[in-house]
């Protein structure tokens, strides 16, 4: 009657179980994805939406000063985020990638409260999960390593079609993977086999699914935007690992590379500056602003990638916002 789908959030009047029935039962329907249950039936589905660049920026800068916003502004500076992103930040191990994730959740939730904030961590530590629940005010939906990977599959399926129900209600969602890597894997050892396997023995058809759940981001014309920003894992000295991030690596539209020299330093953020970057940044900065930001690539390019993130963070550090940067370079 109401044209529900996966995914849909019900709320409404419940009664508890009785004799031989195991779960409570509805009464009534209030609301459906926290709207009337009558706008629900003209919805228009995912699939049948435009998808298209993203137009709107989703700025991470708070203006604190502090060192968490310091990493905010050199992602608004080296890779701007949009409405609609489909980000991958790639990273060796203990790079600092879920700290970096921690950064732009929080930095989302402050700027923009009505974004609908969904934390996904695939396959992680659970005291990992424990820190994330604590520092993000957001949704965190996870599955520990100790789960099958049947769990990691389930819980993954049900966040993107949540996230699916809330974008075609013209709302803003940003998904937060960590790893779209594990994810994979968990895919592959639950995909049938095919009988054709790749090097790293990955299945042929197992990397279908993974590549739909991050395909799904999109700034949709109509209104709403899904954005997912995905860690990928390289340099593990897994074959496996290697192969599934030659199959991600030009599906995004926006890259962060971590560099394990950076963060071997004990420099953090360990952004590479030069190798990361937004596709179309200019339909989301500002002439001026890209023009700053075009010449401060031409500044660091020569210097090797440690050497610029040292002088990015000290003539950063400085400053409160990226404008008075600016114009502190101008000087």
């Amino acid at each position: 009657r109401f044209n529900l789908h996966t995914g849909d959030t019900v709320s409404g009047s419940v009664r508890p179980p009785k004799d031989s029935e195991r779960y409570f039962a509805l009464l009534k329907v209030a609301e459906i994805n926290f709207e009337e249950p009558e706008n629900v039936r003209t919805k228009i589905l995912f699939s049948n939406l435009t998808p298209y660049f993203p137009e709107e920026r989703l700025k991470l800068e708070q203006g604190t000063g502090s060192s968490e916003d310091l990493t905010a502004r050199i992602i608004d500076l080296s890779a701007p985020i949009g409405k609609g992103q489909r980000g991958l930040i790639v990273s060796p191990p203990k790079a600092g990638k879920t700290i970096l994730l921690q950064n732009i959740a929080s930095s989302i939730t402050a700027n923009y409260p009505d974004v609908h904030l969904i934390v996904l961590l695939i396959d992680e530590r659970p005291e990992e999960v424990t820190d994330m629940r604590r520092t993000v005010r957001g949704e965190v939906v996870s599955s520990t390593f100790d789960e099958p990977a049947s769990r990691h599959v389930q819980v993954a399926d049900m966040v993107l079609e949540k996230a699916k129900r809330i974008a075609e209600h013209k709302q803003d969602v940003v998904i937060l993977l960590d790893s779209i890597t594990r994810l994979a894997r968990a895919y592959n050892t639950v995909a049938p086999s095919s009988g054709k396997v790749l090097t790293g023995g990955v299945d042929a058809n197992a990397l279908q699914k993974p590549k739909r759940f991050f395909g799904a981001a999109r700034n949709i014309e109509e209104g709403g935007s899904l954005t997912i920003i995905a860690t990928a894992l390289v340099d593990t000295g897994s074959r496996m690992d290697e192969v599934i991030f030659e199959e991600f690596k030009g599906t995004g539209n926006m890259e962060i590379h971590l560099d394990r020299r950076i963060s071997e330093k004990r420099v953090y953020p360990a952004i590479h500056i030069n190798r990361s970057g937004t596709r179309r940044e200019d339909l989301l900065m500002d002439p001026d602003e890209l023009q700053k930001m075009w010449v401060l690539r031409k500044v660091v390019h020569d210097m090797d990638e440690i050497a610029a993130i040292e002088f990015l963070i000290n003539k950063m550090k400085d400053t409160k916002t990226n404008a008075e940067f600016f114009e502190s370079m101008k000087r």
